[in-house]
């Protein structure tokens, strides 16, 4: 299997112009709602089209995928914390249903590499990933196999009537193949990504810098090939999300990054297929290190800024709101002359 994606089509400069203009007649000073105007914009030119239409579908996929590099001290939690986590999503307890009720989205979790058997297993590639500092999380054909899981879901999801996506993540260790990604394709040195994760304490901090040292030793050989690059340093969760932010893309449907892990299969998904980014919207910033550096590759400026670092696509939800109010204010808010007030002097 050879992994290709066709050339990416931008968002419309014509009717992001067309909204921008539309802006300077609705009923406030121009520019005077920030980037919220710029925001609705982009929708606009997502879409194809002014005012846009209001988004009655955003959804949200979790990736589940367990990392071979979590035996080794590099989080504060127990792998089996995987495999636990998809039985509360599915229950919806966890904090990005309760997100996503609030903000009118659905959540769908796909278990791709869960070490242990869970109702939503359909994708799996494997049971875990490999070590990364030690071996390859993935052979080539188990990385392209997940990058289609990835293309098929947003297939999937865009047919069934899908109209903004959101990519989570549910891994524990998976910051760690995540900073990895983001140094090799940034060109950091591991003490620059290497954060707290879970929670770590200072000596595992310590384990787990010296795990994205070796790993990224063995992931600087392969930078040249993305796929490559995702079979030696991701895991088959990163790998199905970076298939699904480059085919979103394709799809032409706007996308709501989250954190680090999302940050890290972006930069891939960007190297799979070039110009992805600009159907890419940052919904905040983490507080790991490696997302300021992926969202600085992307020239993406986050929404929000609230200390957020749980995954899972919380961040990128709490942000689904003003993108929602952004297109809304373009969709209706009265003219200077349906309202029959007075415009700028």
């Amino acid at each position: 299997m050879t992994i290709e994606f066709p050339s990416v089509e931008p968002p419309s400069d014509g009717v992001r112009a067309e909204a921008l203009a539309r802006h300077a007649v609705l009923t406030k000073p121009v520019g005077s709602l920030g980037r919220l105007e710029e925001l609705g914009a982009w929708v606009a030119a997502c879409q194809g089209e002014c005012p846009p239409r209001p988004f009655t579908r955003p959804r949200v996929v979790v990736f589940a995928g367990d990392h071979g590099v979590a035996q080794h001290g590099v989080s504060a939690y127990p792998p089996e914390v995987t495999g636990q986590m998809v039985a509360n999503f599915l229950a919806g307890g966890a904090a990005v249903n309760v997100l996503a009720n609030v903000a009118g989205a659905t959540v769908r979790v796909v278990d791709v590499a869960v070490d242990s058997d869970t109702p939503v297993g359909d994708h799996k590639v494997r049971r875990g990933s490999g070590s990364i500092d030690r071996e390859d999380a993935l052979t080539r054909d188990e990385a392209e196999r997940a990058v289609e899981i990835g293309r098929k879901l947003v297939d999937d999801e865009v047919d069934g009537g899908a109209d903004l996506l959101i990519a989570g993540d549910m891994g524990i260790g998976n910051t760690t193949p995540a900073a990895v990604l983001i140094a090799a394709l940034t060109g950091s040195e591991p003490v620059a990504v290497v954060g707290r994760g879970t929670g770590i304490d200072d000596r595992g901090w310590m384990r787990k810098t010296a795990a994205i040292r070796d790993a990224l030793r063995r992931a600087r050989p392969v930078i040249s090939d993305p796929v490559a690059l995702l079979a030696t340093s991701s895991g088959a969760d990163i790998a199905a999300m970076a298939g699904f932010l480059a085919q979103a893309a394709v799809r032409k449907t706007p996308v709501i990054l989250d954190g680090v892990v999302t940050g890290a299969a972006a930069v891939v998904a960007e190297e799979l297929a070039p110009g992805a980014r600009d159907w890419w919207v940052a919904g905040h910033r983490s507080v790991e290190p490696a997302h300021a550096l992926a969202l600085g590759h992307l020239s993406l400026e986050p929404l929000l800024e609230f200390d957020m670092r749980l995954g899972e696509g919380s961040g990128a939800v709490a942000a689904l709101p003003l993108v929602v109010m952004a297109t809304r204010v373009l969709a209706e808010m009265a003219t200077f002359d349906s309202a029959g007030v007075s415009g700028p002097a």
